[in-house]
């Protein structure tokens, strides 16, 4: 009998905006995060995942376009641009027109993205920009809060797919109210894929959590994990450390 948990297998997407982030403070253009995003393709990561800014704190608009190039010699790998759709997304998605980007609602001095969408605030500021994004062959994520009502709203206004946020889930590791927390995730992604709704999922995963959380919630078609990864990456360099998030994923579908 097939495990259930075989059903979907998990990309990895890395987020290297924490190598850029390191760049930036010389002017040294060290660690290349072209480098560093082909040492991940090279281990076995399924994507590159970059959030731009608007400020350019990490990821600049030369690191896209690079990016977006570098990605050509990997047809069987995915670019994955985030962001919000009403500061600077839109241009990347339409000069680049990656595989997917991830709609983020983050406000342009914000630290980190720490909310999903109120799809009934924004619902319909957003359905003609996703509309726009499909019609250039990109995949549209909506990123979300675990919350299984409102999986119907991110279907009805057109999404792809969503990335729901996990750092509540990350949070919660090993803590009393983890059960609570993780049952919630699991309840999300079936209310979505009920609805034919992909789901990815994203923010603070890592290798201590990973496994647990594809387990519980075996619908994800993909991660993206950037800090947890690139920390690693500092003691284990990144062939090694993108191998054992690759076996953290594979972990999840044994029984």
């Amino acid at each position: 009998m097939t495990s259930p948990h075989a059903a979907v297998r998990t990309a990895l997407s890395v987020n290297v905006n924490k190598v850029a982030l390191v760049r930036n403070t010389r002017h040294l253009g060290i660690p290349s995060v072209a480098r560093a995003a082909t040492l991940c393709l090279e281990a076995g990561a399924q994507g590159i995942t970059v959030h731009p800014r608007p400020d350019a704190r990490h990821i600049r608009t030369e690191d896209v376009y690079e990016l977006s190039d570098l990605l050509t010699a990997w047809p069987d790998r995915e670019f994955n641009i985030e962001g919000n759709p009403f500061q600077n997304l839109m241009d990347f998605v339409r000069r680049c027109r990656p595989h997917q980007c991830t709609f983020v609602p983050d406000g342009e001095d914000q630290f980190t993205s720490d909310h999903g969408w109120n799809l009934a605030q924004d619902g319909d500021r957003l359905r003609p920009l996703i509309a726009e994004a499909q019609s250039l062959g990109v995949r549209v994520s909506l990123f979300m809060d675990p919350v299984p009502e409102a999986m119907a709203l991110a279907k009805a206004v057109g999404a792809d797919r969503v990335e729901l946020y996990t750092e509540s889930y990350a949070s919660a590791y090993g803590k009393p109210q983890f059960q609570e927390v993780l049952s919630q995730f699991a309840q999300t992604t079936q209310a979505a894929a009920a609805i034919d709704l992909g789901v990815n999922a994203g923010h603070d995963l890592s290798r201590d959590n990973l496994t647990a959380f594809l387990r519980a919630c075996p619908q994800v078609q993909e991660v993206s994990i950037g800090h947890a990864l690139v920390a690693d990456a500092l003691e284990l360099g990144y062939a090694a450390t993108v191998r054992d998030y690759l076996r953290c994923i594979a972990d999840a579908a044994r029984p």
